[in-house]
């Protein structure tokens, strides 16, 4: 029985070695999973690999050219390049284009497909890599899950922590400064839960909540100055729609819902926190009482806090009535102090939407936020979109050439504003995966693309996590997961003051 299977594998070997003679012509572009048809990408990511979307097709005979010179060729049941020899085409080819040409064997027949490009940006990709955190996507249940790193010149993934390190724990909103690890902070939900700030390689544990806050210190943004970091407090609900034929039904007698899960905040506020005094910078501006202030970040230059705001409603039944604007805050890094007053630069309540996770490019042109219809948790929004919110000229644009009908959500941009990561739910609707953008002068987003795995099919089949809060870091996180999850489990906390 071993020696059949073993010829049946040297005969399917030796069918899907041979090249393709004289196929049939397709003037179709090839359907490919992943998608890479007309992508742009830069100097250094990992091979694209792919597979034929139709996953009856027996193999595949790829050849890519560069416009400048350098060929690579691929054959079996995927595209699989070898890292180096990809490396030294795009180099090669900065600037230009890949034109890529495609056959596959169905039933015993080749056909050839029309050819399509890709693009290498003239941009680099500074930075080593991506942080992410990778958890089942699950609702109540944190089940196997942390914080990851993977080098995007290959397809090399380390965790930073895992729960493994200490049980029954959640480790999530993290971020480091301009992608700069050295200053590098998370936090810990849980019993035994805290923020950890870790800097130049010491850590330190501060109290997850304390009567004057409120609430934890989540949603975490470094100041440029990497003095300060702005966080959130918040008393975090999380709701389920009832599904009834086939449609969701609320509290709030509304039904046109299809959504799962509803998270909304009972409150929140935002404060800033002086990481060499241990002070909280508040102010009674940004921490009111009849409106939920929430997810801080601080503005390239370090002058302003931009920050969402909505009107406190009464949860669970006026869940759809929350609706958060974009506003902003002058702040005087010098004197550890906020300005006089706050001015809203997007009013999303006007136009019946809810706006959420601000984010602005590091050159201080534009700022990326997502764009949903009400609450701010967009992960759990099929209607959620990406929108570009000019800061020279006040102008806003939904950004299309990157949006998908599924939740598209959780994006950061690298550090020299010309890419950004994002997660989103187009592939399937149930699981969130990391995606690549460019952007070039003009503020125009080339088509996304899935971030690149070795055997992609596999991969994303077998792989049942969903992927968030994703970031750049311009180099691998130096973190000591054992020694960590000790730290967690034990009782030393650092108290704000």
């Amino acid at each position: 029985m071993k020696y059949i299977y073993y010829m049946i594998g040297l005969c399917l070997l030796a069918a899907c070695s041979k090249r393709p003679v004289s196929p049939a012509q397709s003037g179709e572009l090839p359907r490919l999973f992943p998608d890479y048809v007309g992508v742009t990408v830069p100097v250094g990511i990992a091979p694209l690999n792919f597979t034929m979307a139709d996953e009856a097709v027996e193999c595949m005979d790829v050849v890519v050219r560069g416009a400048k010179g350098g060929e690579l060729y691929a054959n079996g049941e995927e595209a699989d390049f070898d890292v180096d020899d990809w490396h030294d085409l795009l180099e090669q080819n900065r600037g230009s284009q890949l034109t890529v040409t495609v056959c596959a064997l169905k039933d015993g027949s080749w056909t050839q497909y029309k050819d399509f490009v890709m693009t290498v940006s003239p941009f680099a990709l500074d930075e080593w890599g991506v942080t992410y955190r990778r958890i089942a996507p699950g609702y109540e249940v944190y089940s196997h899950m942390g914080l990851y790193q993977r080098d995007l010149s290959n397809f090399d993934e380390t965790a930073i922590i895992e729960n493994t390190q200490a049980p029954g724990m959640c480790v999530n909103c993290h971020t480091s400064n301009r992608t700069n690890p050295d200053r590098f902070v998370f936090h810990v939900r849980g019993e035994h839960g805290a923020t950890m700030v870790q800097i130049d390689g010491k850590r330190e544990w501060l109290k997850a909540k304390n009567e004057l806050l409120g609430g934890s210190m989540v949603y975490p943004y470094w100041h440029p100055t990497g003095k300060f970091c702005a966080f959130s407090t918040n008393q975090t609900r999380q709701g389920y729609h009832i599904m009834m034929n086939g449609q969701a039904l609320t509290a709030s007698s509304q039904n046109s819902n299809q959504n799962r899960i509803e998270v909304f905040d009972l409150s929140s506020d935002i404060f800033v926190y002086n990481v060499e005094t241990h002070e909280t910078i508040r102010d009674s501006l940004i921490m009111t009482k009849d409106w939920s202030e929430n997810v801080p970040v601080f503005s390239p230059d370090g002058r302003w806090l931009y920050f969402m705001t909505c009107k406190q409603k009464e949860y669970p039944m006026e869940y759809r009535d929350e609706q958060y604007n974009l506003c902003r805050i002058a702040f005087d890094a010098e004197k550890g102090r906020f300005g006089e007053k706050v001015d809203t630069l997007f009013n999303a309540v006007e136009r019946g939407k809810s706006l959420t996770w601000p984010r602005p490019s590091y050159d201080g042109k534009y700022l990326l936020f997502t764009l949903m219809d009400y609450g701010y948790f967009s992960i759990w929004h099929s209607e959620s979109d990406q929108w570009l919110l000019d800061l020279r000229t006040g102008e806003a644009r939904a950004v299309d050439e990157i949006n998908s009908p599924r939740a598209d959500s959780y994006h950061n941009w690298n550090v020299n504003s010309h890419w950004i990561v994002f997660t989103s739910r187009r592939d399937d609707g149930l699981y969130s995966r990391l995606y690549l953008a460019s952007v070039d002068e003009k503020g125009h987003f080339g088509k996304p693309f899935l971030l690149p795995q070795r055997h992609p099919r596999q991969y994303y089949d077998k792989t049942f996590y969903s992927f968030n809060t994703p970031d750049f870091t311009q180099r691998r996180v130096d973190f000591e997961a054992r020694q960590a999850g000790r730290e967690i489990l034990g009782d030393e906390r650092t108290a704000t003051k």
